[in-house]
């Protein structure tokens, strides 16, 4: 009886893998991601271009009530 319902459990785990798997991406694909990271990459802005490096930080004591 062991031997059959280790048997059918083996087929159960057999049946639920899966070589369907897709193979990656596409070069079409892979250029699309790199043009669209480029663009990205394009409009970053960086923060200490607009912030202002002259300003002390707060604390969380300045705002005691």
């Amino acid at each position: 009886m062991i031997r059959i319902l280790t048997a059918a459990a083996l087929l159960a785990l057999a049946a639920c893998s899966s070589n369907d798997q897709p193979e990656g991406l596409s070069e079409a694909e892979n250029r699309q991601l790199n043009e669209a990271a480029a663009m990205l990459d394009a409009k970053a802005v960086d923060l200490n271009a607009i912030a202002p490096s002259d300003v002390e930080p707060t604390t969380s004591t300045d705002n005691e009530s």
